[in-house]
């Protein structure tokens, strides 16, 4: 349980901060793949020395390239990093409880289908919400479900914004995400 894969379609700010975190471990970050074409991810994979492949939503959604590409690389685990596309049954399968999320709020409110980003961080702020923070969970055919790994918090204050929220949130993806990805590692090989 040492090869990951990463899925992001954004910048790819988590998908740096995982790679870097893993460096000079036994964990090794294979692959990275993007369902955007102009994806930031992919300039930013360039610069870590990791393989990026574009695919379609339509092909990452079928997952006959990706899979295929995912046997020939050996990975074990797959890690949603910023990834906005469903994760189809292919996967689920290929992967059983091997797929890992990060949603930036508190499971089970605020997620599902449309949330993620700034829609969730102003759905959080337009609720009066005191709190915020993120939830990491494997993958299963719902939406932002799929059992919790970890949770953690972060004040919501009368002066946010979905910007000056997602900075706070930010902060917590760095700190917590590629901790919980190590510990579920090693909770995988010690079954």
């Amino acid at each position: 349980m040492n090869k990951i894969a990463i899925f992001a379609s954004g910048s790819g700010t988590n998908a740096e901060n995982i790679v870097k975190y893993f460096q000079n471990t036994p964990i090794e970050i294979v692959l990275i793949l993007t369902n955007k074409e102009h994806a930031g991810v992919i300039e930013r994979s360039k610069k870590l020395n990791i393989p990026c492949h574009y695919f379609s939503n339509e092909e990452m959604k079928q997952g006959i390239k990706p899979l295929k590409l995912l046997s020939e690389k050996e990975v074990d685990v797959i890690v949603l990093a910023g990834y906005l596309c469903l994760i189809t049954p292919p996967y689920l399968d290929a992967f059983p409880k091997r797929i890992i999320n990060i949603h930036p709020a508190l499971l089970p409110s605020y997620g599902g289908k449309g949330m993620y980003g700034d829609h969730v961080h102003e759905a959080v702020i337009n609720a009066g919400e005191k709190l915020s923070g993120i939830t990491i969970h494997l993958v299963d055919e719902m939406y932002d479900h799929g059992r919790t790994l970890c949770q953690a918090t972060c004040p919501v204050l009368p002066s946010d914004d979905a910007h000056s929220l997602s900075q706070r949130i930010h902060s917590l993806e760095y700190r917590y995400f590629p901790v919980t990805i190590e510990q579920y590692l090693d909770e995988l090989r010690n079954r």
